[in-house]
């Protein structure tokens, strides 16, 4: 991460993860023979939809969190959808990049080599990723990772990853940046047992 960019400029975080995580992985992949996972097929498609409903209440109940609702968006924006939708597109840059990082090459990439062990190889450094990031986000990061992984690995696609990552984060900042669709209070009851900063 020697290439640093101006933390709260979206579009030049968006150039640089998609030369560093996309256009390199793919010269690595094509140099290598690799599949990186850039592919559609119908158990991709089943297996987008079943982690994506999976997720889906991950990113509704923490849209409710003031730690989450003080760190998203990350990037400036507003709900008005000259603005917002801009954001979304470069943002989804963002994902796909790290989604092709993360499980296409170090996951999908390997797969031929490491079988279903290649499922565990990035989630610390997944983890590490999110050092920073409010403490659940942390938390859930890894197992998220082994998730996303293993959904793909079964792929052979990173589809599945890109989708219920990159709709799911777009729907973060939409919701953040309106009233919780469930009470703060309610939610902090549900998960007052966690030792973390909520």
């Amino acid at each position: 991460m020697t290439w640093t960019v101006p933390p709260r400029n979206l579009t030049y975080r968006a150039f640089r993860d998609a030369v560093v995580f996309i256009v390199f992985p793919a010269v690595l992949a094509i140099t290598h023979g690799r599949n990186l996972g850039w592919q559609v097929n119908r158990r991709a498609l089943r297996n987008t939809l079943i982690v994506s409903a999976i997720v889906l209440p991950f990113y509704v109940v923490g849209s409710s969190l003031p730690s989450i609702r003080t760190y998203y968006p990350m990037w400036q924006t507003s709900p008005a959808l000259v603005e917002f939708l801009p954001h979304t597109l470069q943002q989804l840059v963002v994902v796909i990049a790290a989604e092709t990082y993360y499980r296409g090459l170090l996951c999908v990439g390997v797969s031929e080599e490491f079988g279903f062990k290649s499922v565990f190889i990035s989630p610390v450094v997944y983890a590490l990723h999110h050092v920073g990031k409010p403490p659940i986000e942390l938390v859930l990061s890894g197992p998220t990772d082994v998730l996303f992984g293993a959904v793909d690995y079964d792929s052979n696609s990173i589809l599945p990853s890109i989708v219920a990552h990159g709709l799911g984060l777009g729907l973060l900042d939409w919701l953040v940046m309106h009233d919780p669709l469930i009470p703060t209070e309610t939610v902090l009851g549900w998960l007052r047992w966690l030792p973390i900063t909520l």
